[in-house]
């Protein structure tokens, strides 16, 4: 997922400057202004950035716009307004029609070069937008200006609040984690971090603010995001319905509604309207910074918008930049960008002082956040069941420059070590190597079958166990070239042969070379018995790996492509962590909507 930035929310003491990546951000508007002047007419500024006659033309210019469904009420208040006082643009009428749709399904969409048939997109977040662009082969969007901001917090029935102290009380990400996964802590729940930007920038933060907390802050986060798993909501629509209705405390009999969710500020907004102090939420804002969503204004296919069109586009950003827009955002419960935080707005979410509601603004997540993050919710959420297959060629004893003498296989255990404490005891893993003649006339040996993690082994030892010891075992065999092919048929039989339903059933391969066997099968025949292999029914798809500059990566993903898989390429074998999560992540997400 690429880098993205969200702005700094204002404060009370006056606007904050925004910082240089959110500055970064918002680069598109420049290149709107040149697509409307290359329409061959003069642009005015005059109370916006395009010129407004006094009365339409004879027929408007029609934009249809998609928003994240929260803020899309707001903005068809807007719209509508637009439409009843003719507000122009180059003297034609603009006519916004607003549909609203669930940000991540838009992006998958995208992502896919779908035909979106709207040219204005405002998710609530710019992970979508990010989401959207990945792969580099969908539709082109880019982002011209953002709508409002709505900080992530804490939501939490008032007598839970008042357990844990809410106002006077603050805690940091970190702290909230321990407070909430105490045996007799509130109950927590949230929507579906790979379905919710508000779920995702909590999880995030949590992680970053407990890594910060030592060396046991990974088992910490990896624990409430266990917790989290267990009390998930499909989309955040449905995250206040699982709260306890009467607004009871910690004593509430229901085992199945929550007392404590992970809300946008905007979210308690709406649920707090109507219901008073007594039945409403309270807002516990993290002192070391509540992420933001921040609803960027997102053009669509922008270099096929004729000029009308993006006239259009950029009149209504500003549009709704204007006075009586943002007073219409504020009665929806959003903040302005760049403008001080509304009391009453926060009042009615739940805030109150002395929680750091105006001032606790947190850096944005990298993409690396965001993508353990995801990572971890993938390895927790569904169960894998996982083979894995290494490649122990001659080649691996080749020292890694910058590692201090150590070798491709040194770091490449390091690395499949880090990947393995990422998963949970239900989670089935299992171990070959491979090398031209390892086994006889093989090319693999199965050293690990694939078995969960928590099961008991010779020895009083766990599978987990036995994983380590093969991982700190494997040695590069002298003599070994890479027989890829052989070994890749092989593990693939015996993995669809293994597959377990209602798990994430997956082969992982990592090799450094080209396939160096020439009594193997051939590539094609390879790939035709993968293909009838492969079942859609059954997914299992390859998670192929080449390491190092002589391995065969045109093959490797050619390889993968077969089963409905992917390939990568690291130059560096300490990078297989972080590619293994992520491709985990990526293939987790197509099978799950495939």
């Amino acid at each position: 997922m690429g880098r993205h930035s969200l702005p700094d929310d204002g404060t009370a003491r006056g606007t904050r400057s925004r910082p240089a990546a959110a500055r970064r951000r918002t680069v598109v508007v420049a290149t709107l202004l040149v697509l409307a002047v290359a329409g061959g007419a003069a642009v005015a500024a005059s109370g916006g950035l395009l010129s407004f006659g006094d009365s339409c033309q004879d027929s408007a210019v029609r934009l249809d716009l998609v928003a994240s469904p929260d803020l899309a009420p707001a903005v068809r208040s807007v719209a509508e307004r637009a439409r009843r006082d003719k507000v122009t643009s180059d003297g034609s009428c603009i006519d916004v029609r607003v549909t609203a749709r669930e940000s991540y399904r838009v992006a998958d969409a995208l992502a896919a070069g779908q035909d979106p048939g709207f040219a204005v997109w405002i998710p609530d977040s710019a992970l979508w937008v990010d989401r959207a662009k990945e792969g580099g082969d969908g539709v082109p969007v880019a982002t011209a200006g953002h709508v409002a901001l709505s900080p992530v917090a804490l939501a939490l029935v008032a007598p839970a609040a008042k357990t844990l102290g809410w106002p006077a009380r603050t805690y940091t990400w970190a702290q909230l984690t321990t407070a909430v996964t105490r045996p007799d802590g509130p109950r927590l729940g949230a929507a579906d971090p790979a379905r919710s930007a508000t779920a995702l920038l909590a999880l995030s933060s949590v992680a970053r603010s407990t890594a910060e907390q030592g060396s046991d802050g990974a088992t910490r986060a990896a624990a409430l995001t266990r917790l989290l798993a267990r009390r998930t909501s499909a989309g955040d629509a449905q995250v206040t319905g699982t709260l306890t209705r009467d607004g009871s405390g910690p004593t509430h009999t229901d085992p199945h509604r929550n007392q404590a969710v992970v809300l946008s500020e905007q979210a308690a907004f709406a649920y707090n309207a109507g219901r008073g102090p007594a039945l409403g939420l309270d807002l516990f804002y993290p002192e070391d910074g509540a992420p933001q969503l921040d609803y960027p204004y997102t053009i669509v296919r922008q270099n096929r918008l004729s000029t009308d069109r993006s006239r259009a586009a950029l009149r209504f950003l500003t549009l709704l930049g204007e006075p009586e827009s943002r007073r219409a955002l504020a009665r929806g419960g959003f903040r302005a960008p760049g403008e001080p935080v509304a009391e009453e707005l926060v009042r009615t979410a739940g805030g109150g002082s002395p929680q750091p509601y105006a001032t606790s603004s947190a850096p944005a997540p990298s993409a690396k956040e965001i993508e353990d993050a995801l990572g971890m919710w993938t390895v927790t959420v569904q169960s894998a069941r996982l083979t894995t297959v290494v490649g122990a060629s001659g080649s691996m004893a080749a020292p890694v420059p910058g590692s201090g003498g150590r070798s491709r296989m040194d770091v490449t255990k390091e690395s499949l070590l880090r990947a393995l404490a990422q998963f949970t005891p239900d989670d089935e893993i299992g171990l070959w190597e491979f090398a031209t003649r390892l086994d006889g006339a093989r090319d693999y040996r199965e050293l690990v079958p694939t078995a969960r993690l928590g099961d008991p082994v010779a020895g009083g030892r766990t599978q987990r166990d036995r994983l380590t010891a093969a991982f700190g075992a494997l040695r590069p065999v002298p003599a070994g070239a890479t027989g890829l092919y052989d070994t890749v048929l092989a593990a693939y039989e015996k993995a669809t042969a293994g597959y377990r339903p209602g798990r994430f059933n997956a082969l992982v391969v990592l090799t450094d070379g080209a396939n160096e066997d020439p009594g193997s099968v051939s590539r094609g025949e390879l790939l035709t018995r993968l293909r009838a292999l492969a079942d859609p029914a059954r997914p299992l798809p390859m998670i192929a790996i080449a390491v190092g500059p002589d391995a065969d990566e045109a093959a490797v993903k050619e390889i993968a492509l077969a089963t409905g898989g992917a390939g990568y390429q690291v130059s560096d074998p300490a990078e297989i962590q972080a590619v293994m999560l992520k491709a985990i992540l990526t293939a987790g997400r197509a099978t799950a909507t495939g």
